[in-house]
C-alpha cells in the first residue's frame, strides 16, 4: 500500500518524504544509542533496536536511489539526492557499528564521557531532522539550514574534546594496568566520534545544495 501510495506522489513530494522519514530514525537510531550508553541490563535490547532502525533505513535509502533512477524529474540534482540520501544513511550505519562493537566486547558499563556524546548524537539528528524538513523550500529557509549546519558543526567540535578528554582519563585509568581496558574504551569513543561525524556531513552537504540552489 505504501509504495501504490508513494507511486501517485509528485515526485519532489516522494523525495522529500523519504528523506523526513529517513531523518527521523536517525532520531530513534540516537535515542536508542543513548540508552544503551545508559548500560546495564537494556544494553543487548538496545543494540537490537538500533540494528533494526539501521535496517528500516536502508530500505529507505534503496527507495531513494531506485527513485532517482526512475524519476523523470527530481526537486535537484540528482548526485546530490544520491549523496545526501548515503550520508543520512551513513550516520545509522554508524551507530549500527558502535553497538556492534559494544556487542563483541561484552561491554555494559560506560564513561560519563560516552554518555554526553550520545546526547551530542541525539541533538545532531534531531537537528537533521529539522534542515531536512526545510529542503522542500530551500530559498525561503536558507538562512535556518545553515544555522543548523553552523550549531552541528559546533557540536562535532564538542563531542571531540569530550573524545580527547575521555581517551586522556582511560590512558592515565589503565596505565600500566589494564591495556585491554584502554583498547576497547578507546574504540568505543572512537565509534562516537565518528557517528558525529557523519551528521557534520550531512549538514554540509546541505549547505552545499542550499548553496547551488539558492
Amino acid at each position: 500500500m505504501l509504495r501504490y501510495f508513494q507511486a501517485l506522489m509528485p515526485r519532489e513530494e516522494k523525495f522529500f518524504s523519504l528523506f523526513n522519514c529517513h531523518a527521523r530514525i536517525l532520531v530513534e537510531g540516537a535515542i536508542a544509542l543513548r540508552d544503551l550508553l545508559e548500560g546495564g541490563e537494556g544494553v543487548p535490547a538496545a543494540c537490537a533496536r538500533i540494528v533494526a532502525y539501521e535496517n528500516e533505513a536502508d530500505a529507505i535509502a534503496r527507495e531513494v536511489l531506485l527513485g532517482v533512477r526512475r524519476s523523470f524529474i527530481t526537486p535537484f540534482d540528482r548526485g546530490d539526492i544520491k549523496d545526501l540520501i548515503g550520508l543520512l544513511d551513513d550516520a545509522i550505519d554508524q551507530m549500527q557499528k558502535t553497538a556492534k562493537a559494544i556487542t563483541l566486547f561484552e561491554v555494559s558499563q560506560f564513561e560519563l564521557s560516552m554518555r554526553q556524546m550520545a546526547d551530542i548524537v541525539l541533538r545532531c539528528a534531531e537537528l537533521t531532522v529539522e534542515a531536512v524538513g526545510l529542503l522542500g523550500a530551500l530559498r525561503e529557509n536558507s538562512g535556518r539550514i545553515n544555522a543548523i549546519a553552523e550549531e552541528i558543526t559546533r557540536l562535532e567540535e564538542h563531542a571531540d574534546e569530550l573524545n580527547d578528554a575521555g581517551i586522556k582519563a582511560l590512558y592515565l585509568r589503565h596505565n600500566g594496568g589494564d591495556a585491554m581496558g584502554f583498547i576497547i574504551g578507546s574504540e568505543i569513543y572512537r565509534h562516537l566520534e565518528k557517528v558525529v561525524d557523519r551528521f557534520e556531513d550531512v549538514a554540509n552537504r546541505i549547505s552545499g545544495i542550499v548553496i547551488e540552489q539558492v
